[in-house]
């Protein structure tokens, strides 16, 4: 089955979905994660390498993107000296998130349905990626590593 015009996206409350939905000007997709740079190799030193990022992407109501906002919080080192404290990497990346999507106007928190879309922001790839493996098509969202397919009802695999 072809990968569809507008992919649809399942809300899923305290799941890896919890910060997307509908607000005044359209819809919106937000999440804390972790990434890599592209053409990254394990060895040492990649603790600094690996880092957190608050991303909040919005679209037109069609689900045509319109802009994101990608900020990064720090580093998996940073994040390992202070794991649990409110200046962790992970508590300032959250808190982040957060007033942005205080920001959004008339913000409900819904599933959705968007065009796929991708930039490219400190080597680190984001966005909705489509493509075609032996006549199955399928879509991932990066850099969550969410993948999406068949039947198209907006539920995803990791």
């Amino acid at each position: 089955m072809a990968v569809p015009e507008v992919i649809p996206i399942a809300y899923e409350p305290h799941g890896r979905t919890e910060a997307i939905g509908c607000y005044e000007d359209g819809q919106f997709m937000g999440s804390v994660t972790y990434a890599f740079p592209k053409g990254f190799e394990l060895g040492p030193g990649w603790e600094e390498q690996k880092r957190l990022y608050a991303v909040l992407h919005t679209f037109e109501s069609d689900g045509t993107y319109r802009d994101s906002e990608i900020w990064c919080a720090g580093t998996w080192a940073e994040q390992q000296r202070d794991p649990d404290g409110p200046d962790s990497v992970l508590s300032r990346a959250r808190v982040h998130l957060a007033t942005r999507l205080r920001g959004l106007p008339r913000r409900t928190y819904t599933s959705i349905a968007v065009r796929p879309f991708q930039l490219t922001v400190d080597n680190v790839l984001f966005g909705l990626v489509t493509g075609d493996d032996d006549g199955e098509g399928w879509a991932e969202l990066y850099p969550d590593h969410l993948g999406f397919g068949e039947p198209w009802d907006g539920s995803y695999d990791t």
